[in-house]
Parts: C-alpha cells; structure tokens; sequence
C-alpha cells in the first residue's frame, strides 16, 4: 500500500521517538510533529488499518513490522540527504526541512543509486 507524505512522517516519527525513548504516546507524536492531537489519532486510526502501527492496550504506540521497514527506508533517506546537504554548506535547519520534502518524492531506485553513487565515491 501507497502511504502519503504526511503518513510516513508519522511513521518516522513513531519510529524516532521510540529510539528516544522506549515508548511513544500520541501526545508525543503530536510535540514532534507540531500538530493537535486529533491529527494524530486520525493517522494512529489510518496506520492501524493499513498494519503499518498497533496501539497497546496502555495508550502507547508501536510499529509492525512493515511499519518498521516503511520508518527505517524513510529515517535512512532523512538521515542522507540532511548530510549530504549540510556538507554541501546549507543551513542545518533549512537541510532539514529539504531532506523531509527530498526523502517524499525520491524513488527507491534513485536513492539507492545515490547512495551507491556517494559511497564509491
């Protein structure tokens, strides 16, 4: 299943503040991302259905498996890009906000390509 831009940085966001802290509540997800918390149990509701995300029976959330994978693709392409931009002597918050739109719109393939590209480079 196709996920939206938004749904994947949901995602990402579950699967960051997991690595933070052990845990992820909706509220938290909502302070990371800067939406209300409404938004939040919309895309907690739509991630539920497409398997990507359970919610426990103490309030917190956790990635399935495939939720795992989709997070993991779209943190590793954040984490490249923002790199890559920071060293070519952009801004870190402005690399930031770029690598969130770059990481969205770029294929698999292109960004494997990249990264071979980079890594024998």
């Amino acid at each position: 299943m196709a996920l939206t831009s938004a749904m994947e940085d949901y995602l990402e966001a579950v699967f960051m503040l997991q690595k933070q802290n052990g845990y992820v509540r909706c509220v938290d997800v909502a302070e990371q991302l800067g939406v209300k918390k409404p938004s939040v149990s919309r895309a907690v509701k739509e991630l539920s259905k497409s398997g990507h995300l359970v919610k426990n029976a103490n309030g917190t959330l956790s990635l399935t498996e495939t939720g795992l994978q989709f997070a993991e693709q779209i943190y590793e392409k954040h984490r490249f890009f923002t790199e890559r931009l920071i060293a070519a002597g952009v801004d870190p918050i402005i690399a930031e906000q770029d690598a969130c739109s770059i990481e969205h719109a770029v294929s698999a393939e292109s960004f494997q390509k990249l990264k071979k590209a980079f890594d024998d480079g």
